[in-house]
């Protein structure tokens, strides 16, 4: 399902605060130490497979719980849904110093997206990737208008989500998206995050999703009006999926609860 091209063509997404050192939290197989933050988590990660992080995916509440097996230190990263970001050390540790972290919005090391958005699409194109912007832009529209063979697509509430076409260049990926509303009103986009899945969800601790860095969006549009649909890129730096890897896109509504992921291995 992958395409590879050449294009000869004319020619953060985050808020970034000082960081400081993080914080280490310790944890063990024999008791949960919680973790309560001030707005609801929306998703948290661990770096390691010893360590599980579990928190409510249906409905967003205010804390997860944290367990380990002994193992190297790791991390935990968890974004709330108001988009801050939070980072600690994670150690696995008999004696646990604390079962209870009452989490302050001062520990927030930054924001998953700027604070004003930004109406330019270049804009969103990260300062190393300045140099290859209009190559990417015009690579982009010229994906936009071409022809595709269907990767996948799930439906969910009268929402569908399709992954058109996948295409490798360079230094870069293209992922050819397209969301159409069945649903009988209008669709607000909250986010639509890429990621790189790993494991077994049946089997809490194996199971990994690493969340994605996305360096340009070509006609990303806020709203999905209902009968409608729209097609448009997301620009990755270049990776390649393992054997044991899925790709998968969660797509969620603004001031809502629907949310639709499709996860393929290509």
């Amino acid at each position: 399902m992958k395409t590879y091209f050449t294009l000869i063509l004319l020619t953060c997404s985050m808020s970034i605060v000082a960081q400081q050192p993080l914080d280490t939290i310790y944890a063990n197989d024999q008791k949960n130490v919680a973790l309560f933050f001030p707005n609801p988590i929306r998703q948290g990660i661990t770096g390691a497979s010893h360590f599980v992080f579990t928190y409510n995916r249906e409905k967003e509440q205010y804390f997860g719980l944290l367990q380990a097996k002994p193992g190297t230190e790791s991390n935990l990263l968890t974004v709330t849904n108001d988009g801050k970001v939070y980072s600690y050390i994670l150690k696995y540790s008999n004696h646990l110093p604390e079962l209870n972290y009452f989490i302050n919005e001062n520990e927030c090391i930054g924001n998953e997206r700027p604070t004003i958005k930004s109406v330019e699409e270049k804009k969103t194109i990260p300062d190393s990737y300045e140099n290859r912007k209009p190559y990417i832009q015009r690579a982009s529209a010229y994906l936009l208008k071409s022809s595709f063979k269907l990767i996948a697509t799930k439906c969910k509430n009268g929402i569908k989500l399709q992954l058109q076409k996948m295409a490798y260049d360079t230094s870069e990926v293209y992922l050819v998206i397209e969301v159409k509303n069945k649903s009988g009103i209008n669709f607000e986009i909250d986010y639509l995050n890429v990621y790189r899945t790993n494991g077994n969800k049946k089997r809490k601790a194996s199971y990994q999703r690493l969340l994605q860095e996305v360096i340009y969006k070509h006609k990303m549009p806020d709203v999905i009006i209902n009968g409608q649909s729209q097609r448009f890129i997301y620009v990755l730096p270049k990776f390649v999926l393992g054997d044991n890897e899925k790709l998968m896109l969660e797509l969620k509504e603004l001031k809502g609860s629907r949310k639709v992921i499709l996860e393929t291995m290509l």
